[in-house]
């Protein structure tokens, strides 16, 4: 399986009665692959997928498989807060397609889960997983902080390939790095952190800009990897205020206005989160030109 790529985590669109659209999800696949992506992220926290069912979370798992063909990789999300759930995530998402699973720690009751309880979740998961196991490390989201000492231990494990790192220190990457062997692939999560995260062990990325801007984030990855590290941090410098507009500045509702602003399917994101002001999807129409049209 090819991971050493950029990967898009899809926000999903909803029609106007307030149910996944499908023809949306085909569509906007097909543009970001047509950009050269190397596959697509579905129900990742951008996907707003704890904002929907189990039903819904399958719908939009194989409406992207449709438009994934079989070279590209399509990784969805399956954490739940229960082992029980996520395994029925990860079985189902497999079935449907998914070619890895992306799985966050339960987070509700983190603070009855220690360290070794959540080993055994990530090992109870990875056992009955059809698909490789992605672990997901985001603590300023989930709570949790996977230190690098526990990602090498569950990187031993033969059904977990890799992780999506959302991180910007540079010292958590290099000590991941050296914790796992070669054949696990560190992704990083964060834009603004992409070149450093590359210089310091990750091979590709999970970005929400990579959304509204996927050639930029392709054209970082590529500059680092040929040596051309002026032109790959002066890149980073010139896309990181569009990253966090999307991001940090303005959440998911920022990223959907991003995505309408040049012809892709946003759409409002689904209550109770806020919708962008004027004076935000603004902000965000000015940075897409100075980034995407630059």
């Amino acid at each position: 399986m090819h991971l050493s790529s950029i990967f898009p985590p899809m926000p999903t669109p909803f029609a106007r009665d307030g149910t996944v659209d499908e023809a949306a999800i085909k569509a906007n696949v097909s543009r970001w692959l047509a950009a050269g992506l190397g596959g697509i992220v579905a129900l990742g926290t951008n996907g707003e997928a704890a904002l929907l069912d189990e039903t819904e979370s399958d719908r939009v798992v194989a409406a992207a498989r449709e438009n994934v063909p079989g070279d590209r990789v399509l990784i969805a999300g399956v954490g739940r807060e229960s082992t029980t759930a996520t395994i029925s995530a990860a079985r189902r998402a497999a079935a449907l397609g998914a070619d890895a699973v992306l799985v966050r720690p339960p987070s509700l009751y983190r603070g009855s889960v220690n360290a070794a309880a959540l080993e055994r979740h990530y090992r109870s998961v990875a056992d009955d997983s059809p698909a490789p196991v992605l672990l997901y490390n985001y603590p300023a989201f989930f709570g949790t902080q996977l230190q690098p000492a526990f990602i090498g231990r569950l990187a031993a494990h033969p059904n977990v390939i890799g992780m999506k790192e959302t991180s910007t220190d540079g010292a958590q990457f290099a000590d991941v790095a050296a914790a796992v062997p070669d054949s696990f692939t560190i992704l990083a999560g964060s834009a603004p952190g992409f070149y450093p995260a590359l210089c310091a062990g990750a091979r590709g990325a999970i970005l929400a800009v990579a959304c509204v801007a996927p050639e930029a984030c392709l054209q970082i990855l590529s500059l680092a990897r040929h040596g051309n590290h002026a032109d790959a941090l002066r890149l980073q410098q010139r896309l990181n205020p569009l990253a966090r507009a999307v991001t940090s500045g303005h959440g998911i509702a920022g990223l959907k206005a991003a995505m309408d602003l040049i012809g892709y399917a946003g759409g409002d994101a689904r209550a109770p989160l806020s919708p962008v002001s004027r004076e935000g999807i603004e902000e965000i129409r000015l940075l897409l030109q100075q980034c995407v049209q630059a």
